[in-house]
This record gives structure tokens, sequence and C-alpha cells, in this order.
């Protein structure tokens, strides 16, 4: 790894551990922190399977945790939040 890159944080975030998916309203959720120094960035993918075709939205957001439990706890309810307001126009 290059200097710069170990001073300044550079290169892309590594995802966490994935946790186990699971299904709320016909959409599947897997939570999906991404580990940003030291912390964890809300992250989760949301599918579903809509006209025969599976769908896929990846929810990345700005929130950042310390704990990585509390992350996934987070992202679970931030995509169930976005599910309960956008359904199927998710896609």
């Amino acid at each position: 790894m290059s200097l710069f890159k170990r001073l300044f944080g550079g290169g892309s975030p590594e995802p966490a551990p994935m946790a186990e998916s699971q299904e709320y309203e016909g959409f599947t959720i897997t939570p999906t922190p991404i580990s940003e120094g030291g912390q964890f960035r809300v992250s989760a993918r949301i599918e579903a399977v809509i006209d025969g075709e599976e769908m896929r939205h990846d929810l990345i957001r700005a929130d950042v945790i310390r704990d990585l439990d509390e992350a996934t706890d987070m992202s679970v309810r931030k995509a169930k939040q976005l599910i309960d307001q956008m359904g199927k126009a998710l896609f």
C-alpha cells in the first residue's frame, strides 16, 4: 500500500462482512455496512422480483456509526423506511 493511501485513506471503502438477509413487505434486505476509518457507513442492498424481473437497489447513506451491530441495525431500519415510502417505485 502506498504511503499516500495509508495517510489519506485513498482507495475504495471496504464493505463489512455481510449480515443475514431478511424479508420485508415482499422485498429482501441485506445489510452491507461499509467500513470507513474505524466506523461503518449505513448501507444495504434491497432486492425484489417485480413482474418476473429481479430488481436491485443499493442504499448508501451518509450516516456513519462506530459499532458494526448498530450500523447493521440502522441499515435495516433505513431500508425498511425507504420501502415504506417508495415501494416498487424504488426501482
